[in-house]
């Protein structure tokens, strides 16, 4: 990787598996600046995975989890934070899977299970306007 400051070459020099997230975090030192900074490396489930709904397939994006979670979540003085941590856990779960498309119906109803441990509220909020959430 190339440093953020200067565009040279990076050294790791600290690196931690995050099994939960599924993710790497590492501090990085750049050879030419000396400056130091950290990453997070994750798999891009865009081109990995693709949902379907209503026979047509889409790629995967994360961010309509998290949008949809945070207006569901509205209601919470921390719903941003919130609502990134629990699109994060969608994602875990949904990558411990089979591999293969998923449903719209699956990952609502993932997202719903999740919120309703966290907020029971919210995740009425969220299976209110998500079809398959919530067991309908």
């Amino acid at each position: 990787m190339v440093c953020i400051y200067c565009g040279h070459d990076t050294s790791v020099t600290n690196s931690r598996l995050n099994r939960k997230l599924n993710r790497v975090w590492r501090r990085r030192s750049c050879v030419e600046c000396g400056n130091v900074f950290s990453t997070y490396e994750t798999a891009d489930r865009a081109k990995a995975w693709r949902v379907s709904h209503d026979g047509k397939l889409a790629e995967f994006e994360r961010d309509r989890i998290f949008i949809s979670l945070y207006k569901s979540l509205g209601h919470r003085p921390a719903a941003l934070r919130e609502a990134g941590d629990l699109a994060d856990t969608v994602v875990s779960l949904l990558s411990k899977r089979p591999e293969g498309d998923i449903s719209a119906a699956e990952l609502a109803q993932t997202a719903y299970s999740v919120l309703k441990r966290f907020d029971k509220a919210a995740a009425t909020h969220y299976a209110a306007f998500h079809p398959g959430a919530g067991g309908k």
